[in-house]
């Protein structure tokens, strides 16, 4: 597949299709060696640390790593490399090779709260969830580390955990990483199909127009949907905002939802709404929309920050209370750390690459992806488009926006 290159002009918000000779290059977005200012903005948003005292005390089971080589991993969808084909995935098929362990890999985290609603039960009953691996974004990695549903990491199996990028090893809900490593990083914006559109979308507002109206899908994260919004209200997503504001955001969801400007409110499965025509615009994942181009062929699939701004995020690789294959996990999540692997799924996924020397491995995939702005934002990047991190929630205020969340979308 030959190569897609950025325009000359760096300034542009279209995420564009990128490839390399042997990678589809699918999430254009922030990745490897990005900016301290710009990751340190990754780390300061993250949520509050957990109580004093750490996360609760956890009974680790038996590990059967030595005699069951296998592991299960749940993730989201595209976030993994594919070949050409769409029906392997490269990079774990050759740890599986080298390593004689065989992963299952299943996409079916949809969103964090369906997820773990989902599971959590089962893992404080201390019954097998059938997972050695899931991700999880930041706010949510609080909650069950806060819970004691997941294991500590033996960082000795893990010697190249240490090629984390220096401002994510140290996070407030999880210090000096003692049960989390970031799997990849993103940002929350406009997509939309620009030949089915009909214009260019540059602001929130902009999704409300009347011939949009049922054709806009939003996001059922929370942090996502309603950050976007108050942006767009003027609120400085950064800082401590008030009950009001947050109020001000939900009343516009829900007004857009009863006058039937919005379709629907969905987790990571919005995407088949938009493969199927059923909506042509909505509040998206970044490289969501670079997937969607990439598989549709079709260039008009386009993502935007709004002129109000982005949001950011990270989702963290983590091994539940009840894994048995605690060993082998932590020998896949070694794996991704080589910067030689973090590269080629940088490749394909084009999300924010937390592995030092991932951009000098992506030199040698494709020079010239690997100075894209698109893809290696400096700190100035995440200014100019008022990219920002939800400010940490204390337990009780994540408890009570998400209720009143879960009213307004109807859970």
């Amino acid at each position: 597949m030959a190569p897609f290159r950025p325009p000359a002009d760096p300034t542009t918000r279209e995420l564009l299709r990128l490839a390399s000779t042997s990678l589809a290059s699918r999430r254009a977005l922030l990745t490897g060696a990005l900016g301290v200012g710009a990751v340190g903005a990754l780390a300061a948003c993250a949520p509050p640390p957990p109580p004093a005292g750490g996360a609760a005390k956890v009974e680790l089971p038996t590990d059967r790593s030595a005699t069951e080589k296998v592991v299960r991993w749940s993730n989201w969808d595209a976030y993994m490399d594919k070949d050409d084909s769409g029906n392997h995935y490269p990079t774990l098929e050759a740890f599986e090779k080298k390593s004689g362990i065989k992963v299952t890999y299943s996409v079916d985290v949809d969103d964090n709260d369906s997820y773990v609603n989902k599971v959590a039960p089962q893992l404080r009953a201390k019954q097998d969830i059938k997972t050695d691996i899931f991700v999880l974004t930041d706010w949510m990695a609080n909650r069950v580390i806060r819970e004691g549903l997941v294991q500590p990491l033996e960082l000795i199996q893990m010697p190249n955990a240490g090629n984390l990028l220096e401002p994510l090893k140290e996070v407030s809900f999880d210090p000096g990483r003692q049960y989390s490593l970031t799997w990849q990083t993103g940002f929350a914006g406009i997509g939309y199909n620009r030949r089915k559109v009909g214009r260019e979308l540059k602001t929130i507002e902009d999704l409300w127009a009347p011939n949009l109206k049922g054709r806009v899908s939003v996001l059922s994260e929370m942090r996502d949907t309603v950050g976007l919004i108050m942006q767009s209200q003027g609120v400085d997503l950064g800082k401590a905002f008030t009950k009001d504001q947050f109020q001000a955001g939900l009343d516009e969801v829900d007004k857009r939802i009863s006058d039937g400007n919005i379709r629907r409110v969905k987790g990571n499965s919005y995407i088949s709404d938009l493969k199927s025509g059923n909506a042509v615009a909505g509040i998206v994942w970044s490289g969501d929309l670079f997937a969607l181009r990439s598989e549709t062929e079709d260039d008009d699939w386009q993502f935007v920050i709004p002129e109000s701004g982005g949001t950011i995020w990270s989702d963290n690789m983590m091994i539940p209370i009840t894994s048995t294959h605690r060993r082998n996990a932590e020998r896949v999540m070694n794996y991704y750390y080589d910067p030689k692997v973090a590269a080629q799924v940088a490749a394909w996924v084009n999300y924010v690459c937390p592995v030092q020397g991932a951009q000098a491995e992506m030199e040698k995939i494709d020079p010239e992806l690997a100075k894209s702005p698109f893809i290696f934002p400096d700190a100035a990047y995440i200014r100019e488009k008022n990219i920002q991190g939800f400010v940490a929630l204390s337990p009780e205020e994540d408890q009570e926006y998400s209720a009143l969340w879960q009213k307004v979308v109807g859970n």
